[in-house]
């Protein structure tokens, strides 16, 4: 064995002790049975608008990943890069972070395109990148609801204003390809960011929540920011650290922040479930049979 597999190992064990970590951590701070409980009171009616706005979400952010996709010249209709799209989100909770989704949809499309990878990678970079910006936005938005917090709004939209200038500064300066879909892109993206904010909010009422949402909100999106960090399963017991700690910090109630969190995880978990599908009909992708992920990992080692 290779120093270059037995580092990816290493990797993974890491990433795959701290997600358990995490979890165990959580777990030991928060009841379990008050969160069960929870559950099992939980507004069915509100849980499906929840499902249905993760769903929108999903459906968006393939639809903006395609325009990327145009950018390159890689011309996909919508339907085979939603099914793409798809086995991506499987394959976020499933193979290992250094692999991951993205990873797999780059090997895939480098493979059955003929497109260099570099050109995909870019695409898939600005994708997630453009998520952040409107992740940034939603969070400003929600920071400006929240005069506790003691940030003058003056502060926060000077901040997003030259984040974004300085976006676009370096869009048109290194990757003028991407500049001209830019209100495309970003449009759906600030959607995106929406129905998963929207999908909070009917997980609030699902669990009979009556007091101020935008606290939650805001910490239940600021712990989106664990997704850019690669790691086993999802995510799972990193964002509900980052929850708990917020919470904590805020004085806000622990228990009902990381439900939240942990419905949604559900959700997003059945959704990425639909994926499975294409493991079993290859040939809705157009192949014969799906790359393993030792074949992925082996490309990504020679590159």
């Amino acid at each position: 064995m290779d120093s270059t597999k037995i580092g990816n190992i290493v990797k993974n064990v890491i990433k795959l002790l701290i997600t358990l970590g995490a979890i165990y951590w959580v777990s030991t701070k928060i009841s379990l049975v008050e969160l069960q409980d929870a559950l099992h009171q939980s507004n069915p009616l509100y849980l499906f608008l929840a499902l249905i706005a993760y769903l929108g979400s999903v459906i968006l952010a393939s639809s903006r990943l395609n325009s990327f996709f145009k950018a390159i010249g890689l011309q996909l209709t919508e339907r085979y890069n939603f099914r793409l799209y798809q086995l991506g989100l499987l394959y976020n909770f499933f193979l290992p972070g250094g692999i991951g989704g993205d990873g797999y949809k780059i090997f895939f499309l480098k493979k059955n395109f003929q497109i260099a990878r570099r050109q995909v990678l870019g695409a898939v970079f600005f994708d997630r990148l453009s998520g952040l910006w409107a992740l940034f936005i939603i969070i400003g938005a929600l920071v400006i609801f929240m005069p506790r917090l003691a940030i003058p709004n003056t502060m926060t939209i000077a901040v997003l204003v030259l984040g974004t200038l300085s976006y676009l500064y370096i869009l048109k300066l290194f990757f003028k390809q991407f500049l001209s879909t830019f209100i495309t892109t970003h449009a759906k993206a600030l959607c995106v960011q929406g129905c998963q904010t929207l999908a909070a909010i009917f997980i609030l009422y699902a669990i009979n929540f009556d007091g101020k949402f935008s606290p939650y909100l805001l910490i239940f999106m600021v712990s989106s920011l664990v997704a850019i960090v690669p790691s086993i399963g999802g995510a799972i017991g990193l964002r509900e650290t980052v929850i708990f700690t917020l919470a904590t910090y805020l004085r806000l109630d622990q228990h009902l922040a990381v439900t939240i969190s942990l419905i949604f995880y559900i959700i997003s978990l059945l959704t990425a479930s639909s994926g499975i599908y294409y493991i079993f009909r290859p040939q809705r992708l157009g192949a014969d049979k799906l790359p393993s992920a030792k074949e992925v990992e082996k490309e990504i080692e020679k590159e």
